[in-house]
């Protein structure tokens, strides 16, 4: 008979979780990567480097006192600098300066280098030191010369009887100075045909240049020019002759509206020689006068009295 009242044992098995190790591996083998992967670029920059390089690196991560070269300014990693003052520290000496004892001459020929400054000392110039009193006074004798050449302008503008031949009269600035021309046009003459006095517009527009030019620190060269193939009745007056002449009479009508003699350097016909046009020197406009006003001044200095 089988035997009913027998207890039933059931056993239930658990199954308990692994424990979580977390993940701090992981954060050290990126980090042994990223060390590794530094380790290697700095191992291939290092074989890519010329040796003024390295000491360049050098000399940047531990600055020394005095360094013997110079460093960083030369390009990326050049390990050259443009001045001799290198990588060295706050409160260090640049150089070694030794004194030598000096012949007379070499003292002189020293402080005769050490007045020089400027273009004048890169250039080698000993006659002709600059400074910067010379550049300030070139600045304003360009000044000068721009507002000269914009009231000659406005002055031949306020005339009425110019308004016709406003196309025969030139002003421009140039590395000499000024230039001022008296020019004619094809039916518009300044001067008449093989006479050396200028009509009455001509005299204006020159009368009306002279104030303006004696108020300029500066020397004025005059010259006057005729187009070739003219014809001359005398044959001892020819197109020198004429050139001349229509020169100096403007020379004259300077003097005469204020520009003062002490100002006019040189007085010249050039003839044909310097044709406006040289591709066509038969052309009217090669019949002018010319009037160069230079930077340089006067000989006698400004208010100088007797």
């Amino acid at each position: 008979m089988a035997n009913y009242d027998q207890p039933i044992i059931i056993k239930k098995i658990k199954k308990a979780k692994h424990v979580h190790h977390g993940g701090a591996w992981k954060i050290a083998y990126a980090d042994f990567v990223t060390a590794m992967m530094a380790f290697f670029l700095l191992l291939w920059l290092i074989s890519m480097t010329s040796p003024e390089q390295k000491e360049g690196l050098a000399d940047y991560f531990a600055p020394s006192a005095a360094s013997v070269s110079s460093s960083g300014s030369g390009g990326v990693l050049g390990g050259t600098a443009m001045d001799n003052s290198g990588s060295l520290m706050s409160g260090s000496a640049a150089d070694v300066i030794t004194d030598s004892p000096a012949s007379p001459h070499n003292a002189e020929r020293e402080a005769i280098e050490n007045n020089l400054g400027g273009a004048a000392r890169q250039q080698g110039s000993e006659a002709q030191p600059s400074s910067d009193s010379e550049y300030d006074l070139k600045s304003m004798n360009d000044q000068a010369f721009h507002s000269a050449a914009a009231s000659i302008r406005q002055a031949w503008q306020a005339l009425p009887e110019l308004t016709p031949f406003m196309d025969n009269l030139l002003v421009e600035r140039t590395d000499e100075g000024l230039d001022i021309q008296i020019v004619d046009q094809q039916g518009r003459p300044m001067f008449p045909e093989g006479s050396k006095y200028p009509l009455e517009a001509t005299r204006a527009a020159i009368a009306a240049i002279g104030p303006i030019l004696q108020q300029l620190n500066a020397q004025v060269n005059i010259s006057g020019h005729t187009a070739a193939g003219g014809r001359y009745d005398n044959p001892r007056y020819g197109p020198w002759e004429l050139s001349a002449d229509r020169a100096n009479s403007v020379r004259s009508t300077l003097g005469e509206f204020g520009l003062s003699d002490d100002r006019i350097k040189s007085v010249i016909g050039r003839a044909t020689d310097e044709p406006f046009f040289p591709n066509d020197p038969y052309m009217a406009a090669n019949e002018r006068v010319r009037i160069t006003v230079l930077h340089s001044a006067p000989p006698v200095p400004l208010g100088l009295q007797p």
